[in-house]
This record gives C-alpha cells, structure tokens and sequence, in this order.
C-alpha cells in the first residue's frame, strides 16, 4: 500500500479500514460521511495488473465488504498515475510476467506455506481466481461501482463488465480487450455478458478487433454509465454512491438479484429466492409455522390473507 494512495483520492473524505494496512497490492478506505467503501488496486508501476496475492486481496477486501451491514456501496478502481510514465489504469489484467502454464503463478515469497500438503502447493501453483472476484462482485448484495481511471484492459476490462456501474475518466479512461493477443479468453461474464450490454455485433468486435474505446465510445455503445471530467472522478462516484445508499437497502438488493437472475440461470433463481424467503421468514405468518412446530401444535393460518 502507497502513502499517496491516489492523485485524485482525497483523504478527507477517506479514513483507511482497520486492518487494510496488511494488504500489498490493494487500497481499502471506508467514507467518513457515507456508507460506502473504495477498493483500489494498488499497482500503478504495471497499469494496476493483478497477481495471485493481489486476487487475493482483492477478494478479503470485497468479501469484508460484503459483510458489513453498514456499508451499502463499494467503488472499485486503480491508484494512479503510474511513476514510471504518469499514465493511469483502472487494471490491465493478470499480470503477464507470472503467468506460468496453467495459471498465473505465487512468486517472490508470496507462495503460500511451504509446510503445506505438497497436493494444495500444487493445486495454488497456477490460479485463475480472479474469476472467483467475478463472482463476488456479481452476487454482493450491494451495488458495485468501477471507477475507471484510465486503462481498463484484458481481465481488467472483464471486471468492470461485471460491476454493476460504470463511470469513467473523460480524458485517461480507455477500454480494450486483449485477451486473444495473449492466448486468453473469458468466455462468461467477460464476453457473454459484455454482449447482453452492448449487443452481440458489437461485442464481438471488442473481442476480436481489440479496438481501443474513449470513456464517450463506451458510454455510447452502452458499456458505460458517464464520462466525469478526471479531476472529478471520485468525487462524482461518491456522489453516485450516496445517492444509493439513501435508498431502501432491501430493495436495492432484491434489485440487484432481480437484474442478476435473467442471465444467471438457476444460480440466479436460487439468490433471489433464498432472498425472499428471508424476507417471508420475517413475517408473524412465518413466525406462526416456526412456533407451531417448536411447540408441538397444529399451525393455525387462518388470520393471514391470501393475498391478490
């Protein structure tokens, strides 16, 4: 973790998330006047690429967010400008100097253990986990916003498909997918879903053009939600981010879930009606079948309406 953090972060809205000072490769502040969390990587010499300890990371960070039942947004983006050339990145993806034949690779001491089970070393020796994030990003029962920088390049780009906002630097935010330049794909939320957002035609020509995209090119074809003035970026996320987390938490949530389950198949079925049957089970109906049956006793329904 950098001192600076960010040339556009300003540490007055921020105070950093006790224990956060543990993480290499990531940032992770909470608002001082707002529900919400900034996770950023935090590797600005390599366009904010990831590595198997920054996935890492990144998932704890995300997973502690998820969590909290005080926080009601998360903002996702990358620590800039580069020292090396000044530029900005949101993430370029997996980062291609540890990338070993089934994966991206532990190096350098961050490899787990050593007195582990030489099976789990091996099972850890390459890892795509950065899909798992994915996942966590797509099921928090809470909005995710990407503020894109700049680049958002390969598996970067995939992650701020999957977010559920976007907002990008009008000036540094560029967009491009690389993964066949590399040998690489994401045929799920990367390529699958970037067409459910942009259509089909045009998100083939992502894929195989590798074109690069303006903040304005991906705002028009729908790949984005606005392009903010650089200087204004986060601020402008923060205000994006408590105009949400004033809204009814529950919800936003089944919101989200709803959004989520046209696309996502029986898992998506599963979240939004694991939801709400919660919600039924905070009912006095629901209390009713509970008692009943702690109690020995016949339920008795005959108060609740059927309701049309």
């Amino acid at each position: 973790m950098t001192d600076a953090v960010s040339e556009i972060f300003d540490p007055d809205r921020w105070t950093p998330v006790d224990g956060s000072d543990e993480f290499d490769d990531i940032t992770y502040h909470r608002a001082v006047d707002s529900p919400t969390v900034r996770i950023a990587f935090d590797r600005p010499e390599t366009r904010n690429a990831f590595r198997p300890g920054t996935v890492d990371e990144l998932y704890a960070a995300l997973d502690h967010a998820r969590k909290q039942a005080d926080v009601g947004c998360v903002l996702l983006t990358g620590n800039g400008p580069s020292p090396k050339d000044g530029g900005w990145a949101f993430c370029s993806g997996g980062d291609q100097s540890v990338r070993g034949e089934s994966g991206y690779e532990y190096r350098e001491g961050d490899q787990a253990d050593e007195s582990e089970d030489p099976l789990v070393r091996e099972a850890k020796a390459g890892r795509l986990h950065i899909l798992e994030v994915q996942r966590l990003i797509r099921f928090m029962p809470k909005p995710v916003v990407a503020v894109v920088p700049g680049w958002a390049v390969g598996g970067g780009h995939s992650l701020h498909v999957v977010c559920d906002l976007t907002l990008a630097s009008e000036e540094h935010a560029k967009f491009l997918q690389t993964d066949p330049d590399v040998a690489s794909f994401d045929g799920g939320f990367g390529s699958a879903y970037l067409a459910k957002q942009v259509g089909q035609k045009k998100a083939r020509e992502v894929f195989f053009r590798g074109k690069t995209y303006s903040a304005e090119e991906a705002v028009g074809m729908g790949m984005a939600n606005e392009a903010i003035p650089h200087e204004d970026l986060e601020s402008v996320a923060l205000e994006w981010a408590d105009e949400m987390t004033s809204k009814s938490p529950t919800a936003m949530r089944m919101l989200k879930y709803a959004f989520n389950m046209t696309d996502d198949g029986l898992v998506g079925q599963q979240v939004f009606a694991g939801e709400a049957t919660r919600l039924a089970y905070m009912t006095p109906e629901a209390r009713e079948g509970r008692d009943a049956f702690l109690e020995g006793r016949e339920q008795d329904f005959s108060g609740y309406p059927w309701h049309y």
